[in-house]
């Protein structure tokens, strides 16, 4: 049993070993070959599944209903850019009132600034959680989405530090693949390990019943507070990384629309649920591109679409409405991938029994989903 259990094991470190290596020579392809459209997609994908798999740390594994990612990757972003920035460029860049000392001297390597930002942003998310998980639920949500519109008017406001609503342009593009991806493999592993550990352990049974957990001897505020923390490191590395992808940054660009953007994917995901995270941040990512194809114009079998603005975010919508249907613990629930699980779904589909626990064929299955499609319709009317 147990010579049985160590080999599992084995297996598993090897065809994750595996699964990391064909990503890198993924990654590797379209660094050499893909058009600069490609690579700036692959990089938003990488950015979104490091924010996703944090937000979800402490929204779907701890359970607090939070609203500050848009905050936390603000000042990831500020402080990243800050650091790359050259005396000569802030002098720049801060003509109507300059920079103060000693930012206008300090100039820091890519790698220091992306570590600054985390290490900064972890620290108020420390320093803010004192206060801030004295509440729970909606009130939690509400604290934090007011912290999310101070930290926005102080960037507007704080015109010696951040250049206020003109922004910091003219960054250097140091975020390529390598360093999108390659943070965003050691988040996962991070996540996944905090998630699996006692701590992560301790995590869940806050999420399920704080004052079981409570009488259980867990520390709910500390839990609760390294996953906030934990999580708004990452956050501010993506943060860093996002600022030196898109080379500007200003107060506007982080608005509550970031948080309402991570908030669909790990529900859509599944709460609780790293791998819902990832493969739902694909999706959005990859999905919100594709759909720019409905607000251009095109034909189809003769027939002259002509392109109407804006209506990606309809059939987005539409999307959104049929998994919350169909789907309303997301893609994954709270399961996660495992090897066994894969091995097991192979079997299923070479067995045919997929689709049921008899073998129920497709046509079966897609008459059901009719049939509860004309329920579902006949209830509304």
């Amino acid at each position: 049993m147990i010579s049985c259990a160590r080999t599992t094991v084995t297996r598993d470190r090897i065809l994750t070993a595996s699964a990391v290596a064909v990503l890198l020579l993924f990654i590797w392809f379209a660094d050499s070959t893909f058009d600069a459209y490609s690579i700036r997609v692959l990089n938003f994908v990488a950015i979104y599944i490091i924010l996703a798999v944090s937000y979800n740390l402490i929204n779907g594994v701890t359970g607090q209903f939070s609203l500050e990612p848009n905050a936390f990757l603000a000042i990831g972003a500020y402080t990243s850019a800050i650091l790359t920035l050259t005396p000569k460029d802030k002098a720049a860049i801060f003509f109507i009132k300059p920079m103060a000392w000693p930012l206008s001297e300090i100039c820091a390597s890519f790698p220091v600034s992306l570590l600054a930002a985390g290490a900064v942003t972890a620290f108020l998310a420390f320093l803010m959680a004192v206060p801030v998980f004295r509440v729970r639920g909606d009130y939690l949500a509400i604290v934090t989405l007011g912290f999310g519109e101070v930290v926005q008017v102080v960037a507007e406001n704080l015109i010696s530090v951040t250049n206020g609503s003109l922004g910091l342009k003219g960054l250097y593009p140091h975020t390529n693949l390598w360093w999108s991806w390659g943070i965003c493999i050691i988040t996962v592993v991070c996540i996944v390990r905090l998630v699996n550990s006692s701590y992560g352990r301790a995590m869940k049974a806050v999420r399920e019943d704080e004052t079981a957990a409570q009488a259980m001897g867990i520390n709910a505020f500390w839990i609760k507070t390294l996953a906030f923390t934990f999580s708004a490191f990452f956050e501010g590395v993506a943060g860093g990384l996002m600022g030196h992808l898109i080379t500007t940054i200003s107060p506007k660009l982080f608005g509550f629309l970031f948080t309402f953007n991570l908030l669909v994917i790990i529900v859509v995901g599944g709460l609780g649920s790293t791998t819902g995270s990832i493969i739902a941040a694909i999706l959005f990512v990859v999905g919100g591109e594709f759909l720019r194809l409905v607000d251009e114009p095109f034909a189809i079998w003769g027939y002259e679409y002509p392109g109407i603005p804006g209506m990606r975010m309809v059939f987005f919508s539409a999307i959104l409405i049929l998994v919350m249907l169909f789907a309303r613990s997301g893609i994954m629930g709270r399961n996660e991938f495992s090897w066994r699980g894969l091995f097991d779904l192979t079997r299923r589909l070479i067995r045919g029994d997929l689709l049921g626990k008899h073998g129920a064929s497709v046509g079966h299955n897609v008459i059901a989903l009719s049939a509860r499609i004309s329920q579902l319709f006949r209830r509304r009317g």
